[in-house]
């Protein structure tokens, strides 16, 4: 680690879901404007090694790094705010912790002693947490979970160790809590913050920066009374206060001067935040010039952070098109039950999100079918470019019972079946393939252009695949591969050359995207359905005029 390093250390008070990640995300923002090294560092309480083998209705969506790392969603929060890649290191559980120190007690590591929390367990946290710091200005180190929980104490105790063992002026507490307003009495309530901070006391860590979650803004006297019973400067209590859109923070932590306390409290010396490009990026999402309507189908939908990173890019395609983006969940089982015309008429392209198993899957076929036969564009990612391969082979190739083995294991036409080398793997912790692998692209087709270029390197999570043995049919009756791996075994990216925007990738590109660079796959899918948009507008002025001959 360099001697230089500072860290940044945020904890949260009072309920979960305060939005610690996105300020831990919206610091990092703010501290690579003033041209510092920055990345971010998730410390997750679950005893889960990692949520890979989570119900995405439980934990939310699995963010992967381009190592293979499957890791919490915040990390996608981190990788969208500041430069940095983040990595395996950049998140770590008490699973993983646990499972650390137990390996080293029966390698004969710990040379006979008794093997307890402190200092075992803090010391490898403490380690991990050095480690992600290497090279670094900066590290700000999200602890996860509330303050209070039992689960989190280990990691909060070693985050003490590691404020009084870096010294003065190398770390910052920063303490996210909520300031609730009671509509019965009329007025925002600090209890619940001089509780959390006092609980904070209680573990050994004084919070040096306070970031008050509220609904409404927080008048001067209320501010004061926070700094006073909180033991905080008054001009290190700010606040978070709702916004139009996530990427509206960065700017509105700034004007209070976030970034400016933390670089005084860090002895921070640096140039002044330089915040222009997100300026562009809120003035492009609130102030589009069209609109267009995207039928977002999947299986987890009743929880919107299932599929966070994929919402997230269509915000980032509507930014680079100048387009609202109105994201229409549709549950796949809703489909099989009410039909794809009931659920999709009126959309603007539709699109086939990820997902594991037989549930649903039917759903998503009918959708497919929808908007191939309907000309709709039409973007489907890593399961939904399988069910894309389905129903091209059931309804144009002819292949009645052709399905994935996932689905049917006993399907008459597996067109999407394992591997071999798949076949035996009974584990299913980050048994995947798992993060970037390479993409070689045919020029002259969508994909192509829309990249720019034909050797491409994007994330995988998944574990079945086209099946060679059906590749010959389905080209001949229309359908283009035109991504696959280096050696040409390995289905990447297809489409439909007849149709206005069919393009279905098994990689995912939603874990690539951000608001400054939206992905390509994602900006071309946006601007297809806007042309689609203005046609439907068109169509529908053509038929107002003949019908009232105005």
């Amino acid at each position: 680690m360099s001697k230089q390093t500072k860290f940044i250390f945020v904890t949260g008070g009072v309920v979960s879901s305060l939005g610690k990640g996105l300020v831990s995300a919206s610091i990092g923002a703010l501290m690579e404007s003033r041209g510092l090294r920055v990345a971010n560092m998730k410390l997750d309480p679950y005893i889960n090694i990692d949520p890979g083998t989570m119900n995405p209705l439980q934990h939310g969506e699995v963010f992967v790094t381009d190592d293979g790392a499957e890791t919490d969603l915040d990390l996608g929060h981190y990788e969208r705010f500041v430069s940095t890649n983040m990595s395996r290191l950049n998140n770590i559980t008490t699973g993983q912790v646990y499972d650390a120190v137990i390996t080293k007690e029966r390698r004969g590591e710990y040379l006979g002693g008794t093997v307890q929390v402190i200092p075992h367990i803090t010391d490898e946290i403490k380690r991990r947490v050095l480690r992600c710091a290497e090279g670094l200005d900066l590290l700000i180190v999200e602890v996860g979970g509330t303050v209070g929980d039992i689960e989190s104490l280990p990691f909060l105790e070693a985050t003490r160790q590691l404020r009084t063992e870096l010294g003065p002026q190398n770390s910052v507490s920063v303490h996210l809590t909520l300031v609730p307003y009671l509509s019965a009495a009329g007025e925002l309530k600090t209890k619940p913050t001089q509780h959390s901070v006092g609980k904070l006391r209680e573990i050994g860590i004084q919070a040096d920066v306070l970031i008050c979650r509220s609904e409404r803004p927080l008048e001067d006297d209320l501010l004061k009374k926070i700094a006073m019973f909180c033991n905080v400067a008054l001009d290190a209590v700010f606040q978070s206060v709702d916004v139009e859109t996530i990427y509206q923070l960065p700017l509105l932590l700034a004007d209070q001067g976030l970034d400016e306390k933390l670089s005084e409290l860090l002895n921070i010396w640096s140039r002044a935040p330089r915040l222009s490009a997100w300026e562009s990026i809120v003035e492009g999402i609130l102030s589009p010039s069209r609109e267009v309507t995207i039928g977002f189908v999947g299986k987890y939908v009743q929880l919107v952070e299932s599929y966070k990173s994929l919402n997230e890019a269509l915000v980032h395609a509507g930014i680079a098109n100048r387009a609202r983006i109105n994201i229409l969940h549709i549950d796949s089982e809703e489909i099989e039950d009410k039909g794809a015309e009931a659920l999709l008429a009126g959309v603007d392209g539709v699109l086939v999100a990820p997902g594991f198993g037989a549930r649903g899957a039917e759903g998503k076929i009918a959708a497919v079918e929808f908007a191939r036969t309907r000309s709709i564009p039409f973007l489907g990612i890593c399961l939904g470019m399988q069910m894309a391969v389905v129903e091209f082979a059931r309804n144009v190739c002819g292949l009645s019972g052709a399905s994935s083995s996932e689905i049917d294991d006993e399907a008459a036409h597996p067109v999407v079946d394992l591997m071999p080398d798949q076949q035996d793997i009974t584990d299913k912790g980050a048994t995947m393939r798992l993060g970037a692998y390479p993409c070689q692209l045919t020029e002259g087709s969508q994909a192509h252009r829309a990249y720019g270029k034909s050797e491409i390197s994007e994330r995988h999570r998944h574990r079945w695949e086209i099946n060679n043995a059906y590749r010959e049919l389905l080209t001949s009756h229309g359908m283009d591969i035109v991504g696959t791996s280096p050696d040409n075994r390995l289905v990447e990216v297809i489409e439909l050359p007849e149709h206005p925007y069919f393009v279905a990738c098994q990689f995912h590109p939603e874990f690539k995207s951000r608001p400054l660079e939206p992905h390509p796959l994602f900006r071309t899918f946006v601007e297809a359905a806007c042309v689609h948009a203005g046609r439907r507008r068109d169509d529908a002025a053509s038929a107002i005029e003949l019908t009232t001959g105005v």
